[in-house]
């Protein structure tokens, strides 16, 4: 059911300063930036071989990520995980144990649909489950 690591999640302050140090300390660019405003973020997805890095960075100081920021400071937020079911995927995670952020699906970027597990119940890392839109 979990057919790759879509993506590794980077909660920033300013995306366009982390952008700006990816791209001279790596010469890797960003694909594609894009604001989530149910998700109250901006993100920029810089592909790097198979996957890519997301960074992540809040658009309102009541944002998840925002809170993440102000009491673990920016780094590693998430690790992604591509699914060709995303609902089923939750289901089977749910069924297995693991304590789900969201029981059904949400609009994600580049039109995926999404869900996410608690990290209590994953080795204290915040797993998302992405299924990439149907284009």
């Amino acid at each position: 059911m979990i057919e790759k690591v879509h993506h590794i999640g980077i909660a920033v302050q300013d995306l366009d300063a982390a952008l700006r140090v990816l791209k001279e300390v790596f010469g890797v660019e960003a694909a594609n930036v894009e604001e989530i405003p149910s998700l109250k973020v901006k993100v920029g997805f810089v592909p790097i071989g198979d996957t890519q890095l997301e960074l992540v960075q809040p658009t309102a100081l009541d944002s998840t990520t925002a809170k993440f920021i102000a009491t673990r400071g920016e780094g590693l937020h998430h690790i992604a995980l591509g699914t060709c079911d995303v609902t089923a995927a939750l289901k089977k995670a749910e069924e297995g144990g693991a304590k789900l952020i969201d029981k059904e699906p949400r609009p994600g970027a580049h039109g995926t649909r999404i869900g996410f597990l608690h990290p209590k119940s994953t080795f204290g890392t915040l797993i998302e489950l992405v299924e990439e839109g149907k284009h």
